[in-house]
This record gives structure tokens, C-alpha cells and sequence, in this order.
């Protein structure tokens, strides 16, 4: 199956005073990425430290963008706009291996 690299953003609902697991929403959010953990959608994610703003990285499985994007809509910080996707790009895995 492809994989995928998406790079998360804040959205316009992100509340820069707070940290992440701070912001509204989270525990559903949370839930939302341990079930595509589950369903093996998840490969790897993470936020990304010591840039001047949050961002957040995913290595994903798909058939293809369109369904990804799709799926992504889902979780509950998209929807409500404290993230957004600042960019989804197809991945090749060259060296190492994933789980």
C-alpha cells in the first residue's frame, strides 16, 4: 500500500497560548489517531520540535491521496479547525524498514 508524509499546521482554532495537549478538543483528537494507529493507517506521527510554530508529522498507508484526505477530515481537530494540513506529499521508502 503507499505511503504518505503529511505535515499538520495549526488551523485557525489553534490557541497559541496553550500547549497541545491543552487545546480543545484533545481527547478526541487523541482517539481519532489511536484508532488510525489501530486500523494500521498510522505508520509513525509525532509533533516536530524547535520550529517557531506547532507542526506535527504522519507517515500514512492509503490506496491513494484522495482517500487519505477523506479519511483525515475525520478527526476532530480538522473538523473544528485547530489543525489543518499544511501538506500531504506520496512518500518512498528507500532505507530502513516500518513496522
Amino acid at each position: 500500500m503507499p505511503l504518505f508524509v503529511v505535515i499538520n499546521e495549526p488551523g485557525p482554532s489553534w490557541d497559541g497560548a496553550k500547549p497541545m495537549r491543552n487545546q480543545a478538543g484533545w481527547p478526541e483528537h487523541a482517539a481519532f489517531m489511536n484508532a488510525l494507529v489501530d486500523e494500521r493507517c498510522v505508520v509513525l506521527g509525532g509533533p516536530i520540535h524547535g520550529g517557531p510554530t506547532h507542526r506535527a508529522m504522519l507517515v500514512l498507508r492509503a490506496d491513494d491521496e484522495a482517500s487519505l484526505r477523506h479519511r483525515l477530515a475525520d478527526d476532530p481537530w480538522m473538523r473544528s479547525g485547530v489543525l489543518r494540513i499544511g501538506e500531504l506529499l506520496p512518500w518512498e521508502l528507500l532505507l530502513g524498514r516500518l513496522p
